[in-house]
């Protein structure tokens, strides 16, 4: 059984990882249906919506770490 403090700290290092490149995704968080009685799989992480502006910067970081 995945323990929902894993995920949770899961996202919390991503935030933080996006964060020290000035990207917020105001939707980040847990998926809670997914910790729902029949789910199988692990729990999986919403990033959910974000701006153009939000979509830029995180494609140019996502870049620019595929290029090292």
């Amino acid at each position: 059984m995945h323990h929902h403090q894993d995920t949770e700290t899961c996202v919390e290092q991503l935030r933080t990882a996006l964060e020290a490149h000035s990207i917020t995704l105001p939707s980040l968080t847990v998926d809670l249906p997914t910790f729902a009685g029949a789910y199988a799989g692990s729990p999986l992480i919403s990033l959910g919506n974000c701006n153009e502006e939000t979509a830029r910067a995180l494609t140019a970081v996502l870049r620019k770490a595929a290029d090292r």
